[in-house]
């Protein structure tokens, strides 16, 4: 054999085994590239739901597919912790059968129906729910959970978006929910204790002094 087929030969073997490693995105494969996509993409629309629940006109339906995605991964996660040696891409249960993409693709048909010749049936807002005027059984709770911390439900939303972030490994989007979430609720926790002194006057001020809301800025 001479030096030129010696040649040909090491650059076929070069190429064949190019060819065996070549990344391939999307084929179906149970390759790390595509569970790293997966959880990627996975990521970013529940980031984009939850930050357009927030600023978007139809909030509910980032909610949903927020929910949506933090299922599909939790789906992955459980596997992984508990039966790891039958973790594959199909974990993440995003191929679920024709009647699970059915379900869904019939939700967002109605919903989008509905939404454009109806659109009051899908309003959907959080102020509205505010109670600005003060019964006569209203009181102050500042016993229980409400000595810890003020608004306790805010705070275990706030921790719970972001530690979902850190769970996804999402540093885009837990710096986004960070700024979205410190926006929001600085907004409607303000609002809410501008109503709470109204309510409560003195006995509101003291308790607001001495109970934090365990939220950065707010």
């Amino acid at each position: 054999m001479n030096q030129e087929d010696s040649n040909d030969a090491r650059l076929e073997r070069i190429l064949r085994n190019a060819q065996r490693n070549k990344i391939e995105l999307f084929d179906g494969k149970n390759s790390p590239q595509n569970i790293s996509i997966y959880g990627f993409l996975l990521g970013i629309v529940c980031g984009g739901g939850f930050i357009f629940s927030f600023y978007g006109s139809i909030p509910q339906l980032g909610l949903f597919l927020s929910a949506l995605t933090i299922f599909h991964f939790m789906e992955y996660l459980s596997t992984a912790l508990f039966n790891p040696h039958t973790l594959t891409l199909d974990s993440y249960l995003i191929n679920h059968g024709r009647q699970y993409h059915a379900a869904h693709t019939a939700a967002f048909i109605e919903f989008f129906i509905e939404y454009y010749f109806f659109p009051r049936w899908k309003t959907f807002n959080y102020i509205s729910y505010l109670v600005d005027h003060k019964e006569k059984d209203h009181v102050l709770v500042t016993h229980g959970i409400y000595k810890i911390m003020r608004h306790p439900s805010y705070f275990g939303f706030f921790w719970w978006a972001l530690g979902a972030q850190l769970l996804l490994l999402n540093p885009v989007c837990f710096v986004g929910f960070i700024l979205v979430l410190q926006k929001f609720f600085s907004d409607r926790i303000t609002y809410e204790e501008h109503t709470l002194q109204r309510f409560f006057g003195q006995e509101w001020i003291e308790y607001k002094a001495k109970t934090p809301t365990w939220m950065p800025f707010i």
